[in-house]
């Protein structure tokens, strides 16, 4: 008699958080998320005892004692642009793994491919695998960008295991894989891109990291909404999150750590995109102001603060009566939330009459602000709009705004003011909390403020 036909069983698992199901549903019963189910093949259940498919791929570790850990050979690795080091910590981490995310064509094969260069021509070879362009069409580019000669290995391939054979082949300084949703395995029948590929390709990949001590840059895909793709434990796994950020009109990139395990987080690198490739910008503020009309109504220079670094920004805010029964509130660049918050505090507190006002605000040059201490400036740019009143020029204003119309106390005022005085300001208005021995021998007049009636007599005053 012939053999019955055994149908392979199916399950549906979650692209978002990787939840699996028995059954198709709307809506993944354990993320809430809408239309994330697709059809996967069922993985067959390893027999017991059967640890070939990740138990030997870390090696044995030793117990050891703290005093004996040898830390020499952890040295970073310069990847050749400051900026890029700069929100890393100081360097690349040898055995780490870096997730870089972003828009698609905002720039980061480029980035990735002159970092690939500057460190195959500093420490040695670096294996550059690609899995969504040809050799050629990566040699290419790095024409484009002058990269040189360096010791710099290409791979057009899609496959985990070979992929990991021709690491063992050229043992290189640094791995980078574009991108990880397009890597499959060959023990796996689901498509590439799907969770238990991305699962199965970062475990392999965070495993060869750390047994053969090779530093592997990922790169991401993001989804509409601007967040990585795949599953929430891919950010688990890695050590370093670093979201590219940037507008197609404007010739800036960012660089963002929102995840770091070996540096301090929200660090900022800002680049400039052209001809040659990406070039470091290593003063960003000059760069953000540049275009700035002083003494315009509705333009206020903000002191920002991201990670570490002081950069001045320029908050526009433009106020004008509405044409229809409900006022229009658009902000770019800030929470739009936060903007209704301090409409309303301006109402109730400062007595300006926005009910029917259309209110628009942007930050100048695309950057995006979520500080607190970013209220002052946002306050102070709708109210010199709504009286056509321009602030006095070489006047910079950093503080939060609390709901009851105070003006509160932000960190590293005494960072903030000097960044403003370098740049030739010589005013900045902040809270009165902040001002003191920190800001006294900044080189800038300050003006300390501690309500929302007294910065904008401060800012707005005829003089």
């Amino acid at each position: 008699m012939p053999r019955a036909k055994v149908e392979a069983r199916t399950v549906f698992v979650c692209q978002a958080c990787g939840g699996r199901s028995r059954k198709w549903t709307g809506q993944c019963p354990e993320c809430r998320d809408w239309n994330t189910l697709v059809e996967e093949p069922e993985a067959a259940a390893p027999a017991a005892g059967d640890d070939a498919r990740y138990g030997g791929l870390a090696g044995r570790a030793e117990v050891r004692r703290y005093s004996e850990i040898d830390v020499e050979n952890a040295a970073r690795v310069p990847s050749g642009f400051g900026e890029f080091d700069r929100v890393l910590g100081g360097g690349i981490v040898p055995g780490s793994m870096v997730l870089v995310g972003g828009e698609p064509g905002i720039g980061k094969s480029t980035l990735l491919l002159q970092v690939a260069a500057r460190i195959a021509a500093a420490a040695g070879p670096v294996l550059y695998a690609s899995g969504e362009e040809s050799e050629q069409q990566v040699k290419e580019r790095g024409q484009r960008l002058d990269v040189g000669d360096p010791d710099l290995y290409l791979l057009a391939e899609t496959c985990l295991e070979r992929l990991l054979e021709a690491v063992d082949r050229v043992r290189p300084r640094l791995l980078v894989v574009d991108s990880i949703q397009t890597i499959y395995s060959l023990n796996l029948a689901s498509a590439p891109g799907s969770v238990g590929q991305v699962r199965e390709a970062a475990t392999h990949l965070l495993f060869g990291a750390k047994r053969r001590n090779l530093p592997t840059i990922l790169v991401g895909h993001v989804t509409k909404d601007g967040s990585l793709a795949g599953p929430k434990v891919l950010e688990h796994v890695v050590d370093t999150v670093l979201y590219f950020e940037g507008e197609r009109h404007h010739s800036h990139r960012v660089v963002r750590a929102v995840k770091n395990r070996f540096g301090a987080v929200s660090e900022l690198g800002v680049f400039e995109m052209t001809g040659a490739g990406l070039v470091a910008v290593s003063n960003p503020s000059r760069l953000f102001l540049s275009d700035r009309a002083a003494g315009v109504p509705g333009s206020v220079v903000l002191c920002s603060l991201e990670g570490t670094r002081p950069i001045l920004v320029e908050v526009q805010a433009l106020v004008s009566t509405g044409a229809y029964g409900t006022a229009r509130r658009m902000a770019s660049g800030i929470d739009h939330n936060r903007l209704s918050l301090l409409l309303a505090v301006l109402e109730k507190r400062a007595g300006l009459g926005l009910a029917g006002e259309d209110v628009f605000v942007n930050v100048a040059g695309g950057l995006a602000i979520d500080e607190p201490a970013a209220d002052l400036g946002v306050v102070a740019a709708v109210a010199s709009s709504l009286r056509g009143r321009g602030v006095r020029p070489g006047t910079a204003v950093f503080g939060e705004v609390g709901l009851g119309g105070e003006v509160r106390g932000t960190p590293q005022a005494g960072l903030r003011v000097r960044e403003a005085a370098q740049l030739g300001f010589t005013r900045c208005v902040m809270p009165e909390v902040n001002r003191g021995r920190e800001t006294a021998d900044a080189g800038c007049e300050t003006v300390g403020v501690e309500s929302v009636e007294d910065a904008l007599d401060a800012l707005l005053a005829v003089s």
